[in-house]
């Protein structure tokens, strides 16, 4: 039997009865609330580490950018002041300067060595003793940002009368890598860059090339004597700020 105030004379809730305010107790629209509440919740976390990230990365990209454009400024100043100091000279040397590579290539490799050999011949002694204090003297100001000075020896793709190809390779990687380290060694004794013979063991480099970089004329066959050069590139350190800022986002 229920009483008015809806509990049976056992005390439990008699059958049917609805609370105070009327509805009837639903224990499962708590828990979805609850539920609710947690995936709201998860989801706020979970913006935040993404705006975090997303932050992070713009972060690092406008470092990239700003090491892009200061490149870009330190290299053309860099080509700027080797054309102020060597440009009314390149015709009389044979020689020639890259803006992208920042590179003075010296073209006239047979006024250079003897054929098949390495030493630098009188004519081109004279013409480094000219060319290199100042080249020095100009790379002075931007030594804070040259990774290295590359003295770079090259070939054409031929060597005498043989066809092997292979042959010709290994005799020229040979001949261009001894070239090299032989211009490398005459400038290095002169007297006017003995102020510069630290920095010079730290960033120079003689580097032979054998014929893998070989100059094309415009209808595509190779322009032999060209090919045949000894070239003073640098190389800024741009590149390495940049995998440095890479490994510190990992």
């Amino acid at each position: 039997m229920r009483s008015r105030s809806g509990f049976s004379r056992s005390g439990k809730p008699a059958a049917g009865w609805r609370g105070p305010a009327g509805g009837a107790r639903n224990d499962s629209d708590a828990s979805w609330i609850s539920v609710s509440d947690l995936m709201a919740g998860l989801m706020m976390v979970f913006l935040c580490i993404a705006v975090a990230m997303m932050r992070s990365v713009m972060i690092e990209r406008e470092k990239i950018r700003t090491i892009a454009m200061s490149y870009k400024e330190n290299q053309l100043a860099i080509y700027e002041s080797l054309q102020r100091e060597f440009a009314p000279d390149l015709t009389r040397w044979g020689a020639t300067i890259d803006r992208d590579t920042l590179t003075v290539a010296f073209n006239n490799s047979d006024a250079m060595f003897d054929t098949g050999e390495a030493a630098l011949s009188n004519s081109y002694q004279v013409v480094f003793e000219e060319f290199f204090p100042r080249y020095m003297n100009v790379l002075a100001p931007f030594k804070g940002s040259v990774e290295a000075v590359r003295i770079e020896g090259h070939t054409s793709t031929g060597w005498g009368q043989t066809s092997d190809r292979n042959d010709s390779y290994f005799n020229n990687l040979r001949l261009s890598q001894d070239r090299a380290r032989s211009v490398l060694r005459y400038v290095y004794t002169l007297d006017e860059v003995t102020t510069h013979h630290a920095w010079m063991m730290q960033n120079v480099a003689a580097v032979g090339y054998s014929s893998s970089r070989p100059i094309y004329n415009a209808d595509g066959s190779e322009n032999i004597e060209q090919s045949k050069r000894v070239a003073f590139r640098v190389i800024t350190n741009s590149e390495t700020k940049i995998h440095s800022i890479l490994e510190e986002s990992f």
